[in-house]
């Protein structure tokens, strides 16, 4: 790309950001990453982020690390003071939301390409059974398992998506209750150097 290109991931959504960081860097764009969590004890894999960006930015929402606040504060500050030619969110919906909001170029705000990864629930992934259905801004039907999951993050309806992605909350409570899992995955990531 010409100008430097934003990846931002939320919580979970920077585990799929870093690769794609990581072949941006090799191919010789100026990479700008920035992650976020609700809080430190969520964030990982900081030198493996900081070492396929130029520049690195962290955030949590409680300010125990980084910047205290959300990642669409520093990339409004990005995008203001440079061209990006690219910026690509993965992470809760919510953020994502919020990222698209502030590239699309409504109010002093310039309008940034954005891309967002639709982490929609997938069942078949041929479209069939319609669990990964998002609309867009226009009223047309796609589905995030055949359309994406990366997609225009500015014709994504996110508010349709995000009532829709709350149909399942029952059951999750329902099975959170009845199972004792633990998560092999945080205990890996606990004991690797953040």
């Amino acid at each position: 790309y010409e100008h430097p290109v934003i990846l931002i991931g939320g919580g979970v959504g920077i585990a799929p950001v870093y690769p794609q960081a990581k072949e941006l860097k090799e191919v010789g764009n100026t990479v700008i990453c920035i992650i976020g969590a609700r809080n430190t004890d969520l964030l990982f894999w900081r030198e493996k982020m900081r070492s396929v960006s130029d520049e690195l930015i962290i955030c949590t929402d409680d300010g125990t690390e980084g910047i205290k606040g959300v990642v669409t504060q520093p990339l409004k500050e990005i995008i203001i003071r440079q061209k990006i030619s690219i910026v690509i969110a993965i992470g809760p919906l919510i953020m994502m939301k919020y990222v698209s909001l502030t590239t699309d170029g409504s109010g002093d705000l310039p309008k940034v390409k954005t891309f967002a990864s639709l982490n929609t629930v997938m069942i078949d992934g041929t479209g069939m059974c319609g669990g990964c259905r998002f609309t867009t801004v226009d009223g047309d039907i796609y589905y995030a398992c055949v359309d994406g999951p990366d997609v225009d993050a500015h014709m994504v309806d996110f508010d349709n998506l995000l009532n829709r992605s709350k149909r399942f909350i029952e059951q999750e409570k329902q099975s959170l209750e009845q199972y004792n899992h633990k998560c092999r995955a945080l205990n890996k990531f606990k004991s690797e150097e953040c």
